[in-house]
């Protein structure tokens, strides 16, 4: 689902995903993504801003930068907040784990950030892939 505008400046109706990615998006210099599901859509859509030069709340083209691990990304996210910068990430909750030296890190360092991190949808099995952000 894309953000698309209805007239009179409102947009039309969001999933969660969506809405989390987009106010990520609108909030940050640099997005370090790792897309990994539940959370690649919300990494698609930024990369698709940026590809579309959609600015943000900024008036700037945000760089959304794709990494080889989760750890990788947290890492990116630190960099970028120690600089002075504004970033943010997406990940899923096992990939949150991989990032905890990099959280430590910056909760030590006091700097805030976000990470966006969906939940996986209620199912009759065990393992389920689908986000459900609704």
């Amino acid at each position: 689902a894309a953000r698309q505008e209805f007239g009179d400046g409102k947009f039309g109706p969001d999933d969660g995903a969506t809405a989390a990615a987009w106010v990520g998006y609108q909030c940050t210099d640099c997005q370090c993504i790792f897309p990994i599901t539940p959370s690649t859509l919300m990494a698609e859509m930024a990369d698709t801003w940026m590809a579309g030069k959609i600015t943000n709340a900024f008036d700037q083209v945000p760089k959304v930068q794709q990494l080889q691990s989760e750890a990788g990304a947290a890492g990116a996210v630190h960099g970028v907040l120690s600089t002075g910068g504004l970033a943010t990430t997406y990940t899923a909750s096992q990939g949150l784990l991989l990032m905890l030296p990099n959280m430590v890190k910056i909760a030590g360092e006091l700097t805030p950030c976000v990470f966006h991190i969906p939940a996986r949808a209620i199912a009759s099995q065990a393992l389920s892939i689908f986000g459900d952000q609704n």
